[in-house]
């Protein structure tokens, strides 16, 4: 592609924020960590494919958008539910429906509601992704997920190209600008910087410097970094807890399962910077699964800026062979060691 105007047009445009499209997915092998189950990191990069490849059949895939005219397509916000765990060479199809205003009245009027027209004031290109997956003849749906896109406009390089009028209004020249600001905190020190933001909280934190294989377009932590983030610091967390993923797989065969994780970007973490990651536990149901809130931070002109929070659902369940596992209720053990009961916990950790 070397004209702009095959990269965007109105039509491409209200295809994308109207039309529906379908891909098949598969999770990569990677993804396999225990038996043959796929973890929810690998279920979320199969819905950024998705998202890519709506992109792609539209006509304005990620490369044209930046190399033609310097815009970095990011996903800001992405919420996802597990509802049937994926296999390696599990072989899925992923349906990406717009969720603008415009798309939403235009399903309203083709089932005959009521519903309000127009373009809409939405500043993110928003979706919902469903994929499901056959089992034994069966098709089920496995997975549904929201996600929002920006546009983000290359400033690190002086010949980014034109923003097309066509997508303007999902253009920003920095992530998160469309929301609310986000309050800075005031610190004393960068080494107690950990001990302040987990002060009194069920929670676990840890110093990390951003590497580039993290990063997308050239300066910024992408989504998949985030992502990457989040399945760490469960790990982290039970580890210092006493009940790591080794030890419980190892004395009961139990493994971690998640059926929902949700992330939104709020303002841009940068490569080499260093991040400021917390994990609290914010709920405990029943004694099932347990809810953990993380927050990530970078200092900006001496303060903290806090980049993203996002949610992880957890719960566990045993190996009963090598095809099959089942949900599991927590013992005491477990139970003691999410809640905190009688566990001083090791100092905050600087890695």
């Amino acid at each position: 592609m070397t004209a702009a105007s095959t990269v965007v047009t109105e039509a491409a445009v209200k295809a994308l924020l109207n039309e529906q499209t379908t891909v098949r997915v598969r999770p990569r092998y990677e993804g396999s960590n225990i038996c043959t189950w796929i973890g929810f990191k690998h279920v979320n990069y199969m819905v950024e494919e998705a998202v890519l490849d709506h992109f792609r059949q539209v006509g304005m895939p990620a490369r044209a958008l930046y190399e033609e005219h310097g815009l970095g397509l990011d996903i800001v916000a992405l919420d996802t539910r597990i509802l049937h765990a994926f296999h390696m060479d599990d072989l899925a199809e992923a349906v990406v429906a717009p969720d603008t205003k415009a798309a939403k009245a235009a399903k309203a009027a083709k089932a005959g509601k009521a519903g309000k027209g127009g373009k809409g004031d939405d500043n993110t290109v928003a979706l919902r992704v469903t994929i499901n997956v056959e089992r034994d003849g069966v098709v089920h749906k496995a997975v549904t997920a929201k996600v929002r896109v920006s546009l983000r406009i290359d400033t690190y390089l002086d010949s980014a190209g034109e923003v097309p009028a066509e997508l303007a209004r999902f253009a920003v020249a920095r992530l998160g600008e469309q929301r609310e600001a986000e309050p800075r905190l005031p610190f004393d020190t960068e080494d107690g910087i950990l001990d302040q933001l987990l002060e009194g909280k069920n929670a676990y934190g840890w110093t990390w410097h951003i590497p580039y294989p993290y990063c997308h377009f050239t300066e910024r932590l992408q989504m998949s970094g985030y992502l990457r983030l989040m399945e760490e610091g469960k790990d982290r967390f039970v580890a210092d807890r006493g009940i790591s993923i080794k030890t419980l797989l190892d004395d009961r065969r139990w493994i971690p399962v998640v059926p929902r994780s949700e992330i939104t970007i709020l303002d841009e973490a940068m490569m080499e910077e260093d991040l400021y990651i917390t994990y609290e536990v914010e709920e405990v149901f029943k004694d099932f699964t347990y809810t953990s809130r993380m927050n990530f931070y970078v200092i900006r002109d001496g303060e903290l800026l806090r980049t993203a929070t996002g949610t992880i659902v957890h719960g566990y369940a045993v190996i009963r062979n090598r095809r099959d596992w089942s949900l599991e209720n927590f013992d005491q053990r477990v139970l003691d060691a999410v809640n905190g009961d009688g566990i001083k916990g090791a100092a905050p950790r600087h890695w």
